[in-house]
């Protein structure tokens, strides 16, 4: 009685009225809208620091080594990558000819383990929704909290003063350079007729860097000429060193990197190949092989059979060199051994030696 929705129709024929289920081309559409209206707070993915980190994730994910299935293509993979690094989340719905990309869903838990979803497909015309069971579908996701485990956060979300401090200095800086009369400076001229003045300031083309001409006001009782002092020229660009926007700028930007695992040396302007080289190495040991692992993993559940993937070695994120060294270490040592009488086996156990 108390439902605000009442029943329409004529006679013993009456209709429910229906809503919207939460998801899908309708919704998808309102939110932009509600995005467009409330302004551009929290757009802090839009700035090319994070840009530029996201397109490592998806490049290094989409060309690493897949064993043990041919659903995960590089096509996918890169999207899985670009979804985990600004969503957090990624899903994917199996069938016999691929993996479906899903734009949206929500599920329902038992004992904090997904037992069903309800997803959102996209397509052209608008997506469809469709329920299915948490065997059909590969649901990725990284930073997980223990009070929602199975709900993922962006590296962003996870830094939100950082993503903040950079979203608002790039816009700060890039309405200043929109803006601000750079460029312009103000000349005291002697008193003449106004409109000498005004034509005189006309002369001067360009509207960045234009000279504004005003009449000198340091005149002297007898009607003397103006001091020179006040024929200075004087700069009205705005002084941003003040503010320390370029130190803030870098130090945002260092921090969003460390939180994609990019170590700040890769983008500074006097890195060297070296320095690039432990970069990657960083990235894809400490950041993206841990992911790849994660996928593995709910690939090999959802799949019913071992799924492998492995990122360092496409990425060539590894120290050649010292690899080489190390082999012709190993292989000299094991004949050495075997001339001694010492078996090979026994002596890599002494080193705790593990293939992989």
């Amino acid at each position: 009685m108390f439902w605000p929705f009442k029943k329409r129709g004529t006679g013993n024929h009456t209709l429910t009225e229906t809503r919207s289920s939460g998801s899908g081309y309708t919704t998808q559409i309102m939110q932009a809208r509600a995005d467009y209206i409330t302004g551009v707070d929290g757009v802090a993915e839009l700035t090319g620091t994070v840009q530029g980190a996201v397109s490592l994730w998806e490049g290094a994910l989409g060309l690493s080594d897949v064993e043990g299935t041919d659903l995960l293509t590089p096509r996918d993979l890169a999207l899985a990558g670009r979804s985990l690094a600004l969503r957090g989340e990624a899903m994917f719905v199996i069938r016999e000819d691929g993996l479906l990309p899903c734009s949206d869903w929500d599920l329902t838990t038992r004992l904090s383990r997904p037992i069903a979803y309800r997803v959102g497909i996209p397509d052209t015309g608008g997506g469809r929704t469709e329920t299915v069971l948490a065997g059909e579908v590969l649901h990725l996701r990284i930073g997980a909290d223990m009070g929602m485990p199975y709900v993922g956060q962006s590296p962003l979300r996870r830094a939100r003063l950082t993503a903040g401090l950079l979203q608002t200095v790039e816009t700060a800086l890039s309405e200043v350079y929109a803006n601000a009369p750079l460029g312009s400076s103000v000349i005291p001229f002697p008193e003449a007729p106004e409109q000498d003045m005004g034509d005189l300031a006309r002369g001067f083309r360009g509207f960045r860097g234009k000279v504004l001409v005003r009449e000198s006001v340091n005149v002297t009782a007898a009607g003397g000429p103006a001091p020179q002092t006040d024929l200075k020229p004087a700069d009205v660009s705005p002084d941003l060193s003040r503010s320390m926007t370029r130190e803030s700028l870098a130090a945002a930007k260092a921090s969003i990197e460390m939180v994609y695992g990019i170590l700040p040396g890769m983008t500074a302007s006097a890195a060297t190949g070296p320095m690039v080289r432990e970069g990657q190495r960083h990235l894809a040991q400490w950041v993206l092989m841990p992911i790849a692992k994660m996928i593995a993993q709910e690939a090999s559940e959802k799949l019913g059979s071992p799924v492998k993937l492995d990122v360092m070695r496409p990425l060539q994120a590894f120290d050649a060199g010292g690899r080489a060294r190390a082999l012709s270490g190993i292989v000299q040592t094991l004949a050495l051994a075997k001339e001694a009488g010492v078996n090979p086996e026994t002596a890599l156990k002494l080193v705790d030696w593990k293939e992989g």
